[in-house]
């Protein structure tokens, strides 16, 4: 299988650490592997894993690599299938385009977006890397939610989908059935995991949000932008989830999700897995097919119980659509990429031929909702912030990189790189960007002073915050201070220099006032703000120290046990055997002596036993055929026979005891050289 694509190597370089410096070959080698030709769409560093990378081919398969353990072996395979399978409708506009990986919002942060190049976006829900890492709040939250709007559902499909969710975050997330860790566990870590008898479900296509009946085709039909689908960008703004769709011919479709994402199964089409021989799973592979059916018509009035675990797709909210009225130079039309800025959610960077654009959300729903904020609908705006068209009419030079970045004193950066090997640094203001200019157009005769009560400032000015001006004193005559004050000079110094300080310093000293006093709510709500916060920290702090003590006693229970370890191992140092000296040439040469007599002295033992018992029963036979006629030979020969038997029998004993002892004499210097050799 092959995976041509070419922003592969750019992914890696983004987060690239030095133990993935050797990854290049095997990744080479994967590409150009096999004759089957398949185009790689996107590829991404998962947002909660140092090691794992999301790639979409254009066979419609989404895997997820585990660079830690196994370059070549996918560890999560999806097969998306966005039709239902006998109906036609033409290959082309159901090819995936890209993929997006959720915020940390909810069940976004398990969710994963996929685009269509008919511009359909489907979300694949929960997709989880193999041992990532997730905050408890946030996975406790979500736990949280499906026990109580779930389970407690009058619905039979809203509680059969909470018991599953239920299910796959107690078994993914072993420590949420342990609610005595709660205090205990700031990350949870993500075990691997697969419902045996259920797949994900590909929910989509999304769907616009309806106000009314006369909205419900509108909701239905395609996209309102020419073209067709190149890019997606998933941006979570405050509580907003933003789906951004990029079209060939220079659109944005800016949308948000009206509702939460849910995580839906469909049972009965097991998954594929791959196990160790101890069962436990290394990898899986399933087939993702879309809801059948027609998809039930959202619309705003309806009730939450309506809608809520019910397994229906999350609807959009159209925002805008923004026009950045690039030249149509190909009949392909225009390649998009976007990206959030990373200090100002709010921020878009619109990456395309012609350079770079800036679009800025000012209108998010749900976070003026949450806010108490009456907030009128506003048009995004955009700013250009590069061109690479040096010259009106002339070619562009396309940008071959581009990332946004952010350090820790609050600065927004871009950097760029062009395709003459340059590249371009850019400091991007946060300032009034959120606070665009509003002019009332039927009361254009309002005075400045007017207009600045009524839509006061939201930052103090760099000036008032700079101080004064620094005023130089006129130089005045050597003989000043001599001058009298009621004299005519004096006056008129005296003059000179209250008019420089009512210039410079009162002035100011009204303009402090005035915005002081414009800024009193403002400043009453920052330190109330500030007071929440710090009566926050202090109760974190409490609770600090509520668990210091706990903490105490886990050091010194440790501490305890790291000394008894230490005095295991002392004791283990000081055994007779760890110190024993290697034996000198003289003990080897005795010891090979030893071996060599053991086996001869026992062979000639056991040869003189079982020639003794020969002779023993030859004589027995002859004396037993020969007793009636030699009774009185044997009879005078007992005697002799005595004593030679006696004789034998002591050689016999003594021959044993040198045996016995040369045995053990041996058995002594194995053991000897064995402990020598565990020592070592």
């Amino acid at each position: 299988m092959v995976y041509v694509l070419c922003t592969f190597m750019d992914a890696l370089l983004v987060k690239m650490t030095p133990s993935f410096a050797g990854l290049f070959p095997l990744v080479r080698k994967f590409i150009l592997m096999g004759r089957n030709l398949i185009h790689v769409r996107k590829v991404s560093w998962h947002p909660y894993s140092d090691t794992h990378l999301g790639i979409l081919s254009s066979d419609s398969v989404f895997r997820l690599f585990d660079l830690s353990s196994d370059v070549l072996q996918p560890e999560q395979e999806y097969y998306l299938q966005p039709v239902e399978p006998g109906r036609s409708r033409n290959a082309a506009s159901i090819c995936p385009v890209d993929f997006s990986f959720g915020g940390d919002h909810l069940w976004d942060k398990f969710s994963v977006f996929m685009l269509f190049s008919n511009g359909s976006v489907y979300i694949l829900c929960p997709i989880v890397p193999f041992k990532s890492v997730y905050k408890w709040e946030s996975v406790l939250e979500i736990y949280s939610d499906a026990e109580m709007f779930g389970l407690k559902s009058a619905n039979p499909v809203a509680v059969n989908n909470s018991n599953l969710a239920i299910f796959w975050l107690e078994a993914t997330f072993p420590e949420l059935a342990h609610e005595s860790k709660e205090g205990e566990l700031s990350t949870l870590r993500a075990h691997p995991y697969a419902i045996f008898d259920a797949s994900l479900c590909l929910q989509g296509p999304l769907r616009k949000v309806c106000h009314g009946v006369e909205d419900e085709d509108l909701a239905v039909r395609g996209a309102e932008c020419e073209g067709h689908a190149v890019s997606f960008l998933y941006d979570l703004a405050s509580k907003d989830s933003i789906l951004v769709t990029a079209w060939s011919g220079g659109q944005l479709q800016i949308d948000a999700l009206s509702d939460e994402i849910q995580p839906v199964w469909t049972v009965g089409s097991p998954p594929r897995l791959r196990v160790n021989s101890h069962d436990h799973i290394l990898g899986l592979a399933m087939l993702c097919e879309s809801i059948s059916g027609e998809l039930p018509v959202v619309k705003l009035d309806n009730p939450h119980d309506h809608t809520v675990w019910l397994g229906h797709p999350p609807p959009l909210l159209r925002l805008a659509i923004v026009d950045l009225a690039l030249p149509r130079k190909t009949e392909s039309g225009s390649h998009i990429s976007m990206f959030a800025d990373p200090l100002m959610p709010e921020r878009i960077y619109s990456v395309h031929d012609g350079g770079i654009d800036s679009i800025v959300l000012h209108f998010l729903p749900f976070t003026s909702q949450s806010s108490g904020k009456d907030e009128t609908v506003r048009s995004p705006s955009v700013h250009p912030v590069l061109s690479t068209c040096q010259v009106e009419n002339s070619t562009p030079s396309p940008l071959c990189g581009f990332i946004a970045l952010s350090d820790s004193f609050g600065y927004s950066w871009i950097t760029v790189t062009t395709s003459n090997k340059e590249c371009v640094v850019l400091e991007m203001k946060t300032l009034n960007l959120l606070v665009p200019v509003h002019v009332d157009m039927k009361k254009e005769s309002a005075s400045s002073e007017e207009w600045t009560n009524r839509n006061p400032p939201d930052f103090i000015s760099k000036e008032l915050l700079s101080g004064p001006k620094v005023v130089l004193v006129p130089q005045g005559s050597p003989n000043l201070r001599s001058v009298a004050a009621d004299s005519i000079e004096g006056r008129s110094t005296l003059h000179q220099y209250l008019n420089l300080f009512h210039e410079n310093y009162v002035e100011y000293a009204h303009k402090v006032y005035f915005e002081l006093e414009h800024h009193g709510p403002q400043l009453k709500k920052i330190v109330e703000d500030q007071h929440a916060r710090l009566a926050e920290a202090q109760e974190k702090l409490s609770k600090v120290v509520k668990k210091q003590s706990g903490l105490e006693n886990r050091v010194n229970h440790a501490m305890h046990r790291h000394n008894l370890l230490e005095q295991r191992l002392h004791c283990l140092r000081n055994l007779p055997g760890v110190h024993k000296k290697p034996l000198s040439k003289a003990e080897r040469e005795f010891k090979s002596e030893l071996g060599q007599f053991t086996r001869v002295e026992l062979d000639a033992l056991r040869a003189s036993i079982d020639t003794l018992r020969a002779r023993l029963g030859r004589f027995r036979e002859s004396s037993k055929g020969d007793a009636p006629n030699q009774h009185r030979k044997i009879a005078g020969r007992n005697n002799v026979l005595d004593a030679q038997i006696s004789q034998l029998k002591s050689s016999l004993t003594k021959l044993s005891l040198v045996n016995s002892d040369n045995t053990k004499k041996v058995k002594l210097v194995e053991s000897a050289l064995k402990n020598q050799e565990i020592s070592r």
